[in-house]
């Protein structure tokens, strides 16, 4: 049979000048999706994808049925106590959508979750929201917001239902259960209640989708009323809301990629005017806590000032500057959040590119003795839970690692006792000691060692295919972590690898400063000496490269440096054309990226810099693996018109084998619904499969 024949965008050249250096971009008019013909050409560019995978459908449903049957979709998440109410959510069979519900706690001296029984009803349930409902007649719905009033009366709670990422904001009186005519369109998420239930804190965006301003709206008055608390100008900087775990703190927080501020407020005095900690200062960052310690009131400061891998301080709430340092810095211990609570701080770090997680109890005379949780893995994630009560008597904490379903512990201070209040049910007898995990470090080219997890089946004999993931910026780490989903690849004798590369954070600070501005090409020749490797090493035979968002920038840049590594290249949501995207301020997050990838309008350096390894400048006429490119028209964040551009360019360069997908009503996280997004996870697997030669596997 013959092969479809792939669409054509049409060329319509568009100069971009910048430093002397004229460029033409032949694709630039994708970008205008209020064109019907752009509109009209992704809607080929689907139809050809379809047509390509056809023969791929059995496997897709086949893939779908065994997320779906190892999935216990009648499930309920371990309840949280606030005050009188358990919190918790649930989902039941046949519901793109969770329930969000509640139920009385039975005394003040109740701190056991009601036991966790899938399709059992709870006394006294109440279901404060059913997003299946709020869905209903949408093709797409994302939940943001989401606070309930210290009282337990009111439930503030954004929706979107474009994916793009704009938010109505509604409030619900849960008394009545009906809606009050508090509505507020085009917010952030992140509403906040302060503890009299009087007034609403949220956030509002820029016209570059910048979270820049912090307004207070009081229950019972129209939004035009509403006070704008704190405007950020500078467009690098963020804003964000927050309350102190004492709740005795209102908290703004104000950061770009590299400095931040925060300003407080005391929370009985929401309409007063908040004060600033630390004034900001370029490069440093700080977070910043209330705590009580030997009775005396203390901000906790996590800051970077002359702490590359950051350091704890606290110091008087009245002079923020007496500080005295609690954990000095360490070169091999990134210290990544502490959290307060009365009786103890809940303080996380990463050693050895291993998130861990220690108690530190406070005394009647100050700080006790710090103790690192052994959860028994080498491989792991471990973090703390929902814990919305300052002085309860158990920490809420969660575990997981790549071959242990999510673990759910309580721990109990008295005792020092880790209880297992739930572990991720996965139906259909999954077996752990049929699988196995394990560390192994590659060389990069400049003889740093980068870490490697490799996840497979006991039984699977080397050299295999290997599906090879990375992502490798903003500091993001790529923790250890159960996927129901993942095992359809190991049960059919595919390996599954995580490559940490710079300008992720997993080895510290330093690990991200050596993958960023000027030194991103090291998180690219990074990802392929993990590839080389892996060949070198007798463990691949082939290797499916995976990456999304500014993964899928690391996957582009790797189809040009090194594409005889590939055997496929999957690239979700990429940021492949960054060098325009950074170059253009007006649109969406640009300026506030300039901290991470420099700024290339007003440095020539950076400019040819980044148009040195950008994916879409880079394509030549060279032999190309497959390519799997999707995206979403109304994705905010990385716009759908950079993984189209780059297509057409692969096609114009004689790629043969490049599919393009576009979610027409989606955004940035893709499809929306969970058996929508299993069908998307299915739809990639086969195709992964498939260029392995394991589609019948």
């Amino acid at each position: 049979m013959t092969a479809p024949v792939p669409p054509r965008a049409k060329q319509v050249p568009h100069r971009r000048e910048h430093h002397g250096d004229v460029v033409i971009d032949n694709y630039e008019w994708l970008r205008d999706k209020s064109d019907p013909e752009v509109i009209e050409y992704l809607e080929s560019e689907n139809a050809h994808t379809e047509g390509r995978t056809a023969h791929l459908a059995g496997l897709r449903e086949k893939i779908f049925s065994e997320i779906k049957n190892r999935t216990q979709e009648t499930d309920m998440s371990v309840p949280v106590r606030r005050g009188p109410w358990w919190y918790y959510s649930r989902t039941v069979e046949g519901q793109q959508y969770g329930l969000s519900c509640r139920c009385p706690v039975s005394d003040d001296a109740d701190w056991t979750p009601p036991a966790v029984e899938a399709g059992a009803g709870m006394p006294g349930e109440q279901v404060l929201l059913d997003a299946n409902m709020e869905a209903e007649g949408h093709e797409f719905f994302s939940l943001g917001s989401f606070a309930v009033t210290e009282d337990g009366n009111l439930l503030a709670y954004g929706v979107d239902t474009a994916g793009d990422e704009r938010y109505t904001l509604r409030v619900k009186d849960l008394r009545t259960g009906e809606l009050l005519g508090d509505e507020i369109p085009n917010t952030f998420p992140g509403a906040l209640w302060e503890p009299s239930g009087t007034y609403l804190f949220y956030l509002t965006v820029d016209d570059s989708w910048r979270p820049d301003t912090v307004w207070r709206h009081q229950l019972g008055t129209p939004s035009s009323d509403d006070v704008v608390v704190f405007h950020e100008p500078d467009e690098r900087y963020w804003t964000g809301m927050g309350i102190t775990r004492s709740r005795q703190y209102l908290v703004i927080e104000v950061g770009s990629k590299i400095t931040s501020e925060a300003r407080v407020l005391p929370a009985d005095d929401p309409t007063g005017e908040f004060t600033v900690v630390l004034p900001r200062r370029e490069g440093v960052e700080y977070g910043i806590d209330h705590v009580v310690v030997a009775g005396e009131d203390r901000f906790l400061i996590l800051h970077n000032d002359g702490a590359e891998n950051f350091e704890l301080a606290d110091a008087p709430v009245t002079d923020p500057t007496a500080q005295r340092i609690l954990i000095p810095h360490r070169e091999d211990v990134r210290i990544e959040d502490v959290e307060s609570f009365r009786d103890q701080l809940v303080v996380g770090y990463r050693r050895g590119a291993i998130a861990r997680l220690a108690l530190w109890p406070l005394t009647e005379d100050g700080y006790g003795e710090m103790q690192e949780i052994d959860f028994g893995e080498e491989l792991y994630t471990a973090g703390a839970g929902t814990n919305p009560e300052w002085a309860a008597p158990y920490l809420r904490l969660g575990f997981t690692s790549f071959i242990t379903p999510v673990r759910v512990f309580d721990y109990e201070l008295s005792s020092g006792e880790l209880l297992l209040r739930k572990e991720q049910p996965v139906l259909g007898g999954y077996d752990r000691g049929q699988y196995e995990q394990r560390r192994e470090w590659a060389t990069a080219e400049d003889g740093t060692r980068i870490p490697l997890s490799i996840i497979q089946r006991t039984d699977l004999r080397s050299p295999a295919p290997v599906l090879l993931y990375g992502y490798g910026s903003y500091e993001s780490c790529t923790d250890p972590s159960f996927s129901v989903s993942r095992l359809s690849l190991l049960d059919r004798g595919m390996a599954f690898v995580v490559a940490h590369v710079r300008g992720g954070g997993e080895m510290g600070r330093h690990w991200y400063d050596t993958g960023k501005t000027l030194t991103k090409k090291n998180t690219f020749t990074d990802f392929v000496a993990c590839a080389r490797h892996l060949r070198d090493t007798g463990h691949a035979s082939s290797i499916i490269a995976d990456g999304g968002s500014a993964g899928g920038l690391l996957m582009g840049a790797v189809a040009n440096m090194a594409p005889e590594l590939f055997d496929g290249i999957l690239a979700n949501v990429p940021f492949v054309d960054p060098l325009t995207s950074i170059l253009d301020p007006s649109l969406p997050l640009t300026v506030i990226e300039w901290d991470e990838w420099g700024n290339p309008l007003e440095e020539k350096a950076v400019y040819e810099y980044m148009k040195s390894y950008s994916p879409y400048e880079n394509v030549t006429e060279q032999d190309y693996p497959p390519i799997l490119a999707i995206t979403s028209i109304n994705d905010t964040r990385v716009l759908y018109v950079e993984p189209a551009k780059w297509v057409a360019r692969l096609r114009e360069a004689g790629a043969s084998d490049v599919l393009l997908k576009t979610e027409m009503s989606a955004g940035h996280g893709g499809v929306s619904g969970r058996y929508e997004k299993w069908k998307e996870v299915a739809f990639e697997f086969a195709w992964v499969l498939d260029q392995v030669g394991l589609a019948d596997a």
